[in-house]
């Protein structure tokens, strides 16, 4: 008799067991088809948005071009920045964790957020390589108009539809820095970042010349 319970009680503990593993297993499958769906969910509303951003800028870029016959550089490193910040929010998306997903699911802003920032970063990018703080043969170099003196709003004017890269070679290293400031989140502050931290070391050495002259 015991045996025979005993048999039956090892049965049973069986299958609850395999019964506990297909639950876990079902559990997991939902769960993966849920995230699946939500990564699904937020690549087409990613694509939507940068389509949009593009979109407009694309129609900015052409009043100038058809209007003035001049290519609004600013506006094409704005554009390839956008396409890098989503390439690199869409390459992140696996290694999201759900409730990240959620939010991006759930939010339009911040869908918006990743693509837009990378265009913005783009062209801050352009003005520092425009500015001469970067320099070197990695960044672009360009042809930039004389200013008047004293200088007009014309000239201004110029410096943002007669300013061009040198070469081909220097459009080709502006278009890759743009995408690599709309795809690195980091760049960008971290040359801002670097910078200030030259121009507080400047300040600091003009406040206290007795300082730089023992240091020399």
């Amino acid at each position: 008799m015991n045996k025979k319970h005993n048999k039956e009680s090892r049965k049973l503990d069986k299958q609850v067991k395999k019964e506990d593993k297909e639950k876990i297993k079902r559990e997991k499958t939902e769960r993966l088809s849920t995230r699946q769906k939500m990564m699904k969910d937020v690549s087409v509303r990613l694509l939507a948005v940068t389509l949009v951003i593009l979109g407009a800028t694309i129609a900015l870029f052409m009043l100038p071009l058809l209007g003035l016959g001049r290519f609004p550089v600013s506006w094409f490193c704005f554009g390839v920045g956008v396409i890098g910040g989503f390439v690199s929010i869409q390459q992140r998306l696996k290694k999201l964790s759900d409730e990240d997903l959620t939010h991006l699911e759930s939010s339009w802003v911040h869908i918006v957020i990743p693509p837009f920032f990378g265009g913005i970063f783009a062209l801050i990018f352009y003005v520092f390589a425009l500015s001469g703080i970067l320099e070197g043969a990695l960044f672009p170099t360009f042809v930039i108009p004389e200013f008047a003196n004293p200088p007009t709003s014309e000239d201004i004017e110029k410096l943002l539809l007669e300013t061009y890269p040198a070469t081909g070679q220097d459009f080709a290293r502006l278009t890759i820095w743009s995408f690599l400031a709309g795809f690195s989140e980091r760049l960008v502050p971290d040359i801002l970042k670097r910078t200030a931290g030259k121009g507080s070391d400047s300040d600091d050495s003009a406040s206290n010349p007795a300082t730089s002259q023992e240091g020399g």
